[in-house]
Formats: C-alpha cells, sequence, structure tokens
C-alpha cells in the first residue's frame, strides 16, 4: 500500500505550566488592577524556531457570558530571542467595585511548521490558561493578611469554607490532621467551596497555605473545625 505523508495541525494542549513548548509566559496569573487603564504581561520566545500567539480572554463560567477585556495585540509572530508585552484593556462590563471578578486568559502559541514533503510531522499548539483577576480601585490590599478570615467547618464527609473577604483565596494546599485535602482549588470572595475530606480523618483542625499574586506560596495558617 502506498503510504502519503501528512501533516496533523493544530492539536491543542492544555498546560498547567506557564512555560512549554518554547514559549515562557511571565507570570503565571495576572491582578487587573481596577485603578489603572490596562494591565501588562511579557511573553518570549527563547526556542530557535518562531511561533505565531493567538490571545483572548474568556469568562469563568460555563455560559455565554462575553468578557469584558481586550488584549492587544491578539494574533502575532513571535520570532526566536524575541520578547513581546501582552496589554489587557478592560472594555465595558458592569463590574462590582466591592470585590474580585475572575476571568480566564490564554495565550496559545503555534510554532511554525518545518517544510518536508517526505516525513510525517506533528505540529502542536499548546494554550496557557491563567487567571486573569480584576481587583476594583475600591479594594485594597492583597489576599494573605485577611486570609485568616476564612471559616471552616465539617460537613458529612467534605471540607466547607467560607469566604467573607472581597479577595478570591487561592489555595495552595490545605491539610486536615496533616493529611492533604484533594484537589483544592478557590474559593471566590462572598462565597463557598467544598472539599473531600480524606478518608476516615476526624481531625478538630484545618491549615492552608494560599498563593499571593506573584504566584508565591504564603505562611501556613490554622483554624478549628
Amino acid at each position: 500500500m502506498k503510504m502519503f505523508p501528512c501533516t496533523l495541525l493544530a492539536v491543542t494542549l492544555v498546560c498547567a505550566t506557564s512555560a512549554q513548548a518554547g514559549v515562557v509566559v511571565g507570570g503565571t496569573r495576572l491582578i487587573y488592577d481596577g485603578g489603572k487603564k490596562e494591565s501588562s504581561l511579557s511573553v518570549s520566545n527563547p526556542d530557535k524556531k518562531p511561533y505565531l500567539i493567538q490571545t483572548w480572554v474568556e469568562a469563568a463560567g460555563t455560559g455565554a457570558e462575553k468578557a469584558p477585556f481586550m488584549v492587544t495585540p491578539p494574533l502575532f509572530r513571535l520570532n526566536s530571542g524575541q520578547q513581546n508585552v501582552l496589554r489587557v484593556v478592560q472594555a465595558g462590563g458592569n463590574l462590582p467595585s466591592d470585590k474580585e471578578s475572575l476571568y480566564w486568559m490564554n495565550i496559545k502559541s503555534i510554532p511554525a511548521a518545518e517544510s518536508n514533503d517526505h516525513q510525517n510531522t506533528l505540529q502542536i499548539a499548546v494554550k496557557t490558561r491563567i487567571k486573569l483577576i480584576y481587583r476594583p480601585k475600591g479594594v485594597t490590599g492583597v489576599p494573605e493578611p485577611v486570609t485568616e478570615k476564612l471559616h471552616w467547618q465539617r460537613n458529612g464527609n467534605t471540607l466547607q469554607v467560607s469566604n467573607p473577604t472581597p479577595f478570591y483565596m487561592n489555595f495552595m494546599q490545605v491539610k486536615v490532621g496533616g493529611k492533604d485535602v484533594k484537589d483544592v482549588t478557590f474559593v471566590a470572595p462572598g462565597g463557598t467551596a467544598s472539599f473531600a475530606l480524606p478518608a476516615g480523618e476526624n481531625a478538630g483542625s484545618v491549615s492552608w497555605k494560599i498563593i499571593s499574586d506573584y504566584g508565591g506560596i504564603g505562611d501556613e495558617h490554622t483554624a478549628a473545625l
């Protein structure tokens, strides 16, 4: 049977890290200061080949809500050794003025195709997805000093946390009785989140660490259950 060369294009992988396939994103999250006209994030290419970069912001929900942010440039070529700055601008939207709002910023990098008529190739488009947190002008400070205001309680086989602060609390680690609570994410401002307790764990206290605005890990905090 005669075989024909083929090229598979644009296989998208969602990555949890900020640096994959040669393109490096200058942050694991972007905090948009509502008191400023724009926010920015760097993208660099230390690889030996160019990439096509596509950027956009989407709402955190599953509905058809459109994110009120524009990224410029939305589509551009990033050559080897080159760096560019992504500028995020708020474009309308009636966002809360007393608490943070969460969106997702997407950065897709598509490597340049290598011309070879006699070899099968696989071109992989890598999508980096980071949190874009809009912090309105009226919300001052950072999450770490007020994270101890979180209220934790046991509810059957789940661990429930309520957040009375105006900040998103992004967890790096949560433990009950020294055992890790799996698949912890975040709790929204004024909201509640639930996570599965470690099997058979009946400890009377919980400890946690949150992630800072710059992606660092904060101090350990404890509270009674």
